[in-house]
């Protein structure tokens, strides 16, 4: 039979500092004066607001004020939050929830899950994830990998801001990040998405590859770049240099816009004293508008051509 957790007036006392009620729930129950610990076995089960957490055993280390401080919970304890028809779930090695500002860490082989009914919105997996309870916030660090929707990750740190409900409303990737959406992958120091206004932008050697229905790759390198979802387009600053086919492209801004029809990127426009390679030319000028179907360019504003390797031996010899 499990017992609630009843030892000594001391215990009672460190409730006070809740808001709500914590239930503590186990099949044993000890208390360590030495320690400042008490130690729950067998079928642990701690609910504090709307977060509950289960695993087979765990500690509550107390304070010398004689209030409960933290309950570490072992053997791949389970956690869970349920907000209306939202629920988060968190499953580690290790867990460790603070009860006196409510967050919870998680530690070896980390994964939150963010379910709405039965559909999982977030997925994210790390070495070890920390959420507070109180602002919606959760860090993953180490090895980082998320799902959101149609969205995969990778990065050494993530910063993840939800609302109440559990609704994505900004994340941040820092280091080494990478972003897959369909075939366009992405990847840099620092990505910032923001899922209100669909817009994605990256900072730090960044590059992106869009692949066309024909395999052809349009890959783009530079500085900054800024996707927006909803149009499919890239801005694009700093040392671009963009590659397709025999096209090659520098400049030091970019825009990138989709076909109407197939939704892919179609057209490029470098604007900014800019160059295009083909083959054996080199087309200089203050804007260039590039087309991957038909493969095609325009250079407009002090336009200067170089053709390199030009063959003039027949000249020579009528010389």
């Amino acid at each position: 039979m499990k017992k609630i957790l009843i030892i000594s007036l001391l215990i009672f006392s460190s409730l006070a500092v809740f808001s709500s009620d914590l239930i503590i729930e186990s099949k044993t129950q000890t208390y360590a004066e030495s320690e400042k610990k008490i130690k729950l076995d067998g079928g642990v089960k701690v609910k504090l607001d709307n977060l509950t957490v289960e695993s087979p055993r765990a500690d509550v280390t107390v304070r010398r004020n004689n209030k409960l401080d933290t309950a570490t919970f072992y053997d791949k304890p389970y956690a869970y939050e349920i907000n209306a028809n939202k629920k988060r779930e968190v499953k580690a090695n290790i867990l460790q929830v603070s009860l006196i500002n409510k967050v919870v860490r998680a530690e070896g082989e980390s994964q939150s899950i963010v379910t709405e009914g039965k559909t999982p919105i977030i997925i994210i997996n790390a070495d070890a994830q920390e959420y507070d309870t109180q602002s919606n916030i959760m860090v993953a660090t180490g090895s980082v990998t998320m799902k959101y929707k149609d969205i995969d990750t990778y990065s050494d740190k993530a910063v993840i801001v939800t609302d109440s409900k559990g609704d994505l409303k900004k994340l941040d990737l820092i280091g080494n990040a990478r972003v897959k959406q369909a075939q366009n992958e992405s990847e840099g120091h620092h990505f910032v998405y923001n899922p209100i206004t669909e817009e994605m932008s990256v900072t730090g050697n960044t590059k992106t590859v869009a692949i066309n229905d024909d395999g052809k790759k349009l890959t783009i390198h530079s500085d900054y770049q800024q996707y927006n979802q909803k149009q499919n387009s890239y801005i694009g600053s700093g040392h671009v240099k963009i590659w397709y086919d025999d096209f090659y492209a520098q400049g030091p801004k970019v825009s990138v816009f989709p076909d109407k029809t197939t939704g892919k990127p179609n057209e490029v426009y470098m604007v900014g004293r800019s160059k295009i390679i083909q083959v054996d030319r080199d087309i200089i000028a203050d804007k260039i508008r590039m087309t991957m179907r038909p493969k095609d360019f325009q250079a407009v504003g002090n336009v200067r051509t170089i053709i390199h390797n030009v063959d003039t031996s027949d000249a020579d010899e009528e010389l």
